[in-house]
C-alpha cells in the first residue's frame, strides 16, 4: 500500500517545455536585468522548477546597448581579463566595454549569476544578447515579457 499521497516530480529535458522569451534591455539596470535573465534561464519562475536539470527558457535580450549603470558605475567599474601571457592582465571600464562591445557587458554580468558548473555552462548557451531591436530568432516566435513584472 502507497502511504504517501502524493509524488515529487522532477523536470527533465524531456518533460522540460522550454519557451522563447524576449527582453528589452533599454533603460533596464545592469543588475537587475542580469538577475531577473538568469532567474528565467535558470527555471526558478516556474513550478516545475528542477535544480540539477536545465528547465528554463531561452532568452533573447535586445537593445544591449540602452543598458544603464547607476551611480559612477559606468566609469569607476573595471573589468579584468588576462591574455594568458606573463603580464597580460588587462583592465577596461565599463564606459570602454559598451562604446565598443555592448552585448559583452550584459552577457558578462548574466554569466555571472549562473552556477559555476557544467549546468551553468550550459544554462549560457540559452542566452542571445542582441544590439539593437533586430534579432534572427523571429522563427522561435518569442514571447515578449516586461522585467518589471517579475520579481
Amino acid at each position: 500500500m502507497d502511504t504517501l499521497s502524493y509524488k515529487t516530480v522532477s523536470a527533465n529535458k524531456a518533460t522540460a517545455n522550454k519557451e522563447w522569451i524576449l527582453v528589452d534591455a533599454e533603460g533596464q539596470a545592469l543588475g537587475r536585468l542580469a538577475s531577473k535573465v538568469a532567474k528565467i534561464l535558470r527555471g526558478k519562475n516556474k513550478p516545475s522548477f528542477t535544480p540539477h536539470a536545465d528547465c528554463g527558457d531561452n532568452v533573447i535580450v535586445i537593445n544591449a546597448e540602452k543598458v544603464v549603470l547607476t551611480g559612477k558605475k559606468m566609469s569607476d567599474k573595471v573589468y579584468i581579463r588576462h591574455t594568458g601571457y606573463p603580464g597580460g592582465q588587462r583592465f577596461q571600464t565599463a564606459t570602454e566595454i559598451l562604446a565598443k562591445y555592448p552585448e559583452r557587458l550584459v552577457e558578462k554580468a548574466i554569466k555571472g549569476m549562473l552556477p559555476k558548473n557544467s549546468l551553468g555552462r550550459k544554462l549560457y548557451t540559452n542566452v542571445h544578447v542582441v544590439v539593437g531591436a533586430e534579432h534572427k530568432h523571429e522563427a522561435q516566435k518569442p514571447k515578449v515579457v516586461d522585467l518589471n513584472t517579475i520579481k
